[in-house]
């Protein structure tokens, strides 16, 4: 019995060793619980994967553990019995300093530091690392930059745990180049060094430098890990990075983390926002082991790719299968709903949000408010609004964009000042919503207390707000206004330019548009598909012919930009306001893609301009082939004869629109008609005809 107990103490003390040598190689991997545990039972290290225990005073440790923790300045806890009397000075202020960090008390914290370091007692490393910790969890970038400067004097700066801490900590605090700097300075890199640097990327949008960072570490021979995996492919995921994410699941697969959950997951939202939905589902079907999480990546990849109907239908299929939804579910088919405007299974989704008690939940009630609005049941949205039991600013946002969406600029303008009286701070998102709302009705008195509240509120730095306070001052016809807000903006982007070009191609001033685009491309700012599209516009709207050519060509042949049907139509318009339709309709026929509705309209509305019935009567053709139950272009036809005095047409056109079965015509003007008709019948016809001939067409336009 003696030598088997003797044996059994053997084999821990190998697997202790063991476990040491698996510390040592990668500290990273531990959990550091010595300043914050409440019980000596409780492991000093403990593995963030196998959740392996260590404790540092264990008689079971290797003689060397001790010598190689103070060789890697970890510092020493004793931990045996947990006696505070056994503790040394140092640790014991470490636990305080771990006690104000948890309380967020980090200058406090820093101030105990800097005295121990004064009273020549050494801090520990845990304590740095619990302020840095501190630190990222606060964004409080300045104390971790004072807390960097400590471990510096302290001759830390080489310790692989603090510098991978301080990585993490300037990347949570938004500052990737100081982090770079940390990293690019460190002696040794193990995984969490790069996990660290290349989070701080990824996390700031730099997609495309962490995924080359990836690769950089790869050639080092270092394995990655499966929370790095994670990274790597939500940054593929953002950038839409399709052929690194395939190879990325490729390297997954070999290195066994395919039947992870979460890198499963992550592995279908990578390919749903690649646009690969089909593969997103092949994977998701073939996961062994599905949470809700895994669903709600199902369902997020088919709302983002504008397939609600598969995404509400994705949801019956994961009641059916027992799996409970939460809170994310119902936001994601809430919105899935809105772009549909199902407003059916919205109701029956609400339902089941109260069913389950999901209705108190701020974000859930944000997004009916939306689901609602988009549906264009506004009072609905209100009612639902009113009852909230919780609302935050994006509540209100979500009710002010509702209103303005629908036509109800003046209601989102009442509700700002209702919730400036109920205390409730607007952020941007509030002002730019309301800026839209003003431009919409060309309420310029409104646009300017607005801007007076962006000042007073500081917002007038930020670079959407800017734009939009552009847009709303072109609307309103002010573009000097515009213009002089456009100059001062403190940062400009290919948005800020577009705006202003747009601002005056709306106010006719097509050679001030042409101006500002060759000073935009000569201050370096590349022009996007929109702005060639404001520029065409502009051009056409001044008639510019010979501009609006070299603009077209130029963007073809100089800029790589394939022309959109968008482009080909603005091209169409610019030719058919000079008058030069014979021109329009053969560059229609040369086009290299199949026009669309939009540019034979746009060629239809050009020769009711000039009353060219030919090509007019032509364009309708195409129109009506590809859009048989559009009522507009009968409208403008019988404009054409109208203007034309060709009564038999004007007849045979009725009859036609009757056969085709179209009525009411959405987004034409009764009166344009009416004119037209009435100039085509006051010459030749009696009062009592011409009245017989318009409550005709007013019986047939609905």
């Amino acid at each position: 019995m003696h030598s088997g107990l003797l044996l059994g103490h053997a084999g821990r003390r190998v697997r202790m060793e063991r476990l040491w040598q698996e510390f040592f190689s990668d500290p990273s991997q531990w959990w550091d619980n010595r300043f914050t545990k409440k019980s000596p039972k409780y492991p000093d290290f403990k593995h963030k994967s196998t959740l392996e225990g260590l404790w540092v005073d264990s008689w079971l440790n290797p003689s060397w553990v001790k010598e190689k923790m103070a060789s890697m300045a970890l510092g020493h806890v004793q931990s045996g019995d947990g006696l505070r009397s056994r503790v040394p000075g140092s640790f014991r202020n470490g636990d305080k300093v771990s006690k104000l960090c948890q309380e967020g008390r980090l200058k406090e914290a820093l101030h105990m530091i800097e005295l121990m370091i004064q009273q020549t007692t050494e801090a520990p490393v845990g304590a740095y690392v619990c302020l840095l910790k501190g630190c990222s969890r606060k964004k409080a970038l300045a104390e971790g930059k004072q807390v960097h400067a400590l471990i510096v004097q302290s001759v830390l700066d080489s310790n692989i745990v603090l510098a991978n801490t301080l990585v993490h900590m300037y990347s949570k605090c938004g500052s990737v180049l100081d982090a770079h700097k940390v990293f690019s300075n460190m002696p040794q890199h193990n995984v969490y060094s790069w996990t660290a640097i290349i989070s701080a990327y990824a996390d700031s949008g730099q997609g495309e430098e962490a995924i080359k960072l990836f690769q950089q570490m790869q050639e080092t021979g270092l394995a990655p890990d499966k929370v790095l995996f994670l990274v790597v492919l939500k940054a593929c995921a953002r950038l839409a990075a399709l052929e690194q994410g395939k190879q990325l699941h490729s390297d997954i697969i070999k290195r066994g983390f395919q039947s992870d959950v979460i890198v499963g997951s992550t592995l279908v939202d990578m390919y749903s926002k690649c646009g690969c939905t089909e593969d997103a589902r092949e994977l998701f079907n073939n996961m062994s082991e599905r949470d809700v999480v895994s669903w709600n990546a199902m369902i997020a990849g088919y709302a983002q790719n504008g397939l609600g109907k598969e995404a509400l239908a994705m949801f019956e299929e994961m009641k059916q299968e027992g799996m409970q939804p939460n809170n994310v579910t119902f936001v994601l088919l809430l919105k899935a709903c809105a772009s549909l405007a199902a407003l059916e299974q919205g109701k029956e989704l609400h339902c089941d949000i109260i069913n389950r008690g999901f209705q108190s939940d701020v974000i859930v009630g944000n997004t009916l408010v939306d689901m609602y609005a988009k549906c264009g049941r506004t009072e609905d949205a209100r009612e639902l609004f009113n009852n909230m039991s919780e609302r935050n600013v994006v509540s209100w946002n979500a009710m002010i964009a509702g209103y303005a969406q629908n036509g109800l600029s003046k209601e989102a303008l009442a509700l700002y000042e209702q919730m400036k009286q109920e205390g409730m701070q607007p952020n941007n998102v509030t002002l730019v919503l309301l800026l839209k709302a003003c431009a919409s009705l060309a309420a310029l008195e409104q646009g300017k207390q607005l801007h007076c509240d962006v000042i007073k509120r500081g917002f007038q730095s930020d670079v959407i707000v800017g734009n939009t306070l552009v847009d709303m001052y072109a609307k309103c016809g002010r573009t000097e206004d515009a213009s002089e807000l456009f100059n001062n903006m403190s940062e400009r982007d290919v948005i800020s330019w577009t705006v202003m070009i747009a601002g005056y191609a709306q106010n006719g001033l097509g050679k001030e548009a042409l101006s500002l685009f060759d000073q935009m491309q000569r201050e370096g700012t590349k022009p996007n598909e929109v702005t060639y599209i404001c520029v065409l516009s502009a051009c056409a709207h001044s008639r510019l012919v010979d501009e609006g050519h070299y603009v077209f060509d130029s963007m073809c042949k100089n800029q790589g930009v394939t022309p959109t049907r968008e482009h080909y139509a603005c091209m169409v318009d610019l030719l058919g306001r000079a008058g030069c339709l014979s021109d329009a309709e053969l560059f229609i026929h040369k086009m290299p893609i199949q026009p669309d509705s939009m540019v034979w309209m746009t060629l239809l509305g050009a020769a009711r301009n000039h009353g060219h019935v030919d090509i007019g009567r032509r364009a309708f053709n195409h129109v009506v082939k590809l859009e048989p139950k559009n009522a507009a272009p009968y409208v403008l036809l019988s404009n054409i004869y109208a203007a034309a005095g060709r009564k038999d047409e004007l007849a045979k056109i009725r009859n036609e629109m009757k056969d085709a079965g179209v009525k009411n015509m959405p987004g034409c003007s009764w009166i344009e008609v009416h004119n037209q008709v009435h100039a085509f019948v006051e010459g030749d016809a009696t009062q009592p005809q011409r009245k017989e001939i318009l409550a005709e067409l007013i019986d047939w336009w609905g």
